[in-house]
Parts: structure tokens; sequence; C-alpha cells
């Protein structure tokens, strides 16, 4: 813990020292930028009915409050023209209910799929940006922000991103559900459940992302790594054989002068994944090593895993006050998740309102609802007995399970939000045999 407080101690010196520095320099844009984060989430949940539980179930019974912290410092550095570094130190730590486990559309967007850790300092993003000017590009500004150094920028080019970092921080920039440290916190309402985008544990991979970016519109594809084993902490590099790629359509309108957009996302994934059919064979020889791939407890070493799936995104802001947005998503669902969480298709309808009515015009409220299934081969796979890394009960009454969540997010201060937070949970690991579940949240966030 000493070590950690020194550890902020320095962060918060390092941050004040070059916001000093970017204040002193009038004379023009600085070259530098830096931001920092701190968020902590605690949940608990009421007990409910159960007619068993799993190894990978959600306890049925009241479980002691459970906490996440985490802490980042953006730092950017500008280069040469259209060129910029960005580094992103981290801390996490803390644990989910259940240790994140036993819901599909798990509870909590700042914990992993891991147990209760102590907080660990590790290099959460390190990539270099390039910025290439089409012929018929405008210059226009862009104020410093979050791994943004302030620039005027071509409003039409084509970036180039490589290094390590959060694939999902490039697609399916929804509007009014993206970040679980501001918006709401359900991992199948601020990311398309049915994306198994590739990561490590923590969320991020290496590769490498080409955006054509126009006014009105973007394209956007990438290739990067996967994990070695289902829900990994280590990727694996053998980039010829085990690799994902990512495309993506974005369009952008006004209707009334009130912006909206949507998207567009394909995916494809090779991986040393093992199918559903080969894990149902495994649970009947009682194979226990492929179901340990499966669950992400040990290294499968063939590869041949694939997984195809698309995903749609559209938010629009309805008033100055009120804007709505929704996600689809599919993947084929043959092959075990292996990186994000156990769904096979998806859809989520949600509105986000600012507090202007009410004279608080920086709070939020939001209110969602997502309704997300899986493939007949998982099913059957969590009914023979299988466990993924994410569900599994021992048996499986289906039943598509549904979340609704709402929240209100209120700015204290200037660099200070409170949120409070409720999920309602039904059929909990697509199981009518548990739940439902009441889960209620608190979640504190700072950031400049």
């Amino acid at each position: 813990m000493k070590k950690l407080i020194v550890l902020f101690a320095m962060i918060t010196s390092l941050v004040t020292h070059v916001k000093a520095q970017e204040n002193t320099d009038t004379s023009k844009k600085s070259k530098w930028s830096s931001h920092f984060q701190l968020t902590v989430i605690a949940q608990k949940h009421a007990g409910f009915h159960a007619a068993y539980s799993g190894d990978k179930s959600l306890a049925d019974t009241v479980e002691p409050i459970a906490t996440s912290l985490t802490t980042t410092l953006f730092l950017g550095r500008k280069l040469w023209k259209g060129a910029a570094l960005y580094f992103n130190p981290e801390i996490s730590g803390g644990n989910g209910l259940s240790f994140a486990q036993g819901v599909a559309g798990a509870l909590n967007g700042e914990t992993y799929r891991v147990g209760a850790v102590k907080p660990q300092v590790f290099i959460a993003r390190a990539y270099l940006q390039q910025r290439f000017p089409l012929a018929d590009a405008k210059y226009v500004d862009v104020a410093d922000d979050v791994n943004q150094v302030a620039d005027k920028i071509p409003d039409s080019r084509i970036t180039i991103t490589a290094g390590k970092y959060a694939i999902s921080d490039f697609y399916d920039d929804n509007a009014y559900s993206k970040d679980p440290r501001s918006q709401f916190s359900n991992w199948a309402i601020w990311a398309n459940g049915a994306w198994d985008y590739p990561a490590n544990t923590r969320g991020y991979t290496m590769g490498v992302v080409v955006e054509l970016i126009k006014p009105r519109w973007a394209v956007r594809l990438s290739t990067v790594a996967v994990p070695k084993i289902a829900n990994a902490s280590k990727m694996e590099y053998d980039m010829s054989r085990a690799h994902s790629e990512t495309f993506e359509y974005e369009r952008k309108w006004t209707v009334r002068k009130h912006p909206g957009s949507a998207r567009l996302i394909l995916s494809n994934t090779h991986s040393k994944a093992p199918s559903y059919q080969s894990g149902l064979k495994a649970v009947a020889n009682s194979d226990a090593f492929l179901l340990s791939v499966i669950s992400g407890d040990s290294e499968n070493t063939s590869y041949g895993g694939k997984k195809f799936g698309w995903g749609a995104s559209a938010d629009q802001e309805i008033t100055k006050d009120l804007g709505i947005f929704s996600r689809i998503g599919w993947n084929d669902g043959k092959y075990a998740t292996w990186a994000f969480t156990e769904i096979d298709r998806t859809f989520c309808l949600g509105l986000s309102l600012k507090g202007n009515r009410w004279k608080r015009p920086e709070d939020v409220f939001g209110l969602a609802a997502v309704v997300s299934g899986i493939s007949d081969e998982h099913r059957a796979f969590l009914k023979a007995g299988g466990y993924g890394f994410i569900i599994g009960d021992g048996n499986l009454n289906y039943g598509k399970e549904a979340i609704v969540e709402t929240f209100y997010n209120a700015r204290l201060s200037k660099q200070f939000w409170l949120s409070v937070n409720y999920q309602f949970v039904n059929n909990p690991g697509y199981n009518k045999d548990r739940g439902p579940v009441h889960v209620f949240g608190v979640r504190a966030h700072i950031e400049f």
C-alpha cells in the first residue's frame, strides 16, 4: 500500500508538472498531452433463488461488497508533422462479484475475469500514430484530450496506429454507451457483447489499425494478436496462424442540427479455440485437458479455432438533453469464446438524459436494456455440464439473458463524479433455474 501511495504521488506530480508547462506555453500549442483518471466501483447483489450452482455460477447468497480500482496516466507527445506517441501506465486491482463470473453480461466494466487481486502496475497502451492528409483535406483544430495532443489535423486523412492498445478504442464509438467509467457498467451494454474482440485479460492487444477518415464517414481495418488461451494474459504472436481482423464502416449525419451516427462491424478471428462440438465430446469422455482449455485454465497446442461475427451500433441526439442508442450483434458461436464474454447474439436499446431540466447540466441519467443469447452448440455444451471462462452452472435450463441497467452520474466538482447504479438480471448465465438478480453499485470517478 505504501508503494501505491508513493506511485500515486509521483503520477500526480508528473501530471501537474506537465500541465504547468502547457499553461506557460501561450505562443503555441503544447507538444505534450497529459491526463489522469481514477475510478472505484463497489457492487453488491441480493440473494436469489438457484436450483443448483456450478463452478462458474454467480453466488446465490449475499456476497461481501466487491470493489474494483483502476487509475491511469494518459501521456502523449507530438513528434514530427502528423505523428504522436502515446503511453498509458495503469494500476488495477480488486474483483467483481463472484470474480466476474456467472453472468454473460458481466456486471462491472472495470473488472477482469480473475479472482481478487492486489493492485498491479502495467503498461495499458504504448503506440505510435501517424496521420497522412488527403488531397482535399481542410485543417481543423482538435483540443487536448485523453490520448490526443492539441493540434490542427486534416479532416480528410489516413491514420495508421501501431503498438499496444485496446482495439475497442477505435471501434464502435457509441456516443452514449462506451465508457464504464462514466456511463453504463454492464459489459453487454457499454460494448457489443457478441463481438469477441481480441484482448488479453485486462482488455489490451497489439497490432495495427488503418483508418480512412472523411468529415461524414470513416472506414477502419485492423489486424491484432489474440490470447494464447481463453481469457489469457499472454498473447499469441504466431500471426500466421493466430490473429484477428476487424472492419468497420461509420457514417455520421445531422437531423435538425442534432448529430447522429451508425457503424457496421465485421470481425474474423483465428485462434486455438476448440469447437463446442469437441467440448461436448470432452464432457462425455471426461477430457479434463480440453475442458480446461475452454474454461481458460490450460493451454491448447493446436490451432484451427474460427469465429466470424458482425455488429451494428447507432446513436442519435433527440434534443440537447436527450439521446438514444442501440446495438445488435451476432457471431457463429461454433468455437469457444476466447477473449471478451460468452454472448453469441445480442440486442440493446437505451437512452441518456442530461440534467438540464433539474438545473444539473453536467449530470447524466441513463437507462438501457439488453437481451442476449448463445448458439445451439454453445447451449448444448453448457447443458452437458461444460464450463466456459465466465459462465457454467453444471446444467442449463436455457433462456435468453435479459438485463436492465440504470444509473445516475452526478458531477460534484470540476474533477469528481459520483454515480449510483442498479441492474436487474433475468436468467443469469442463460439459466431459467437461477435468478432473477438485483445488483446495486456506487462509482467514484476522478479525472484531470
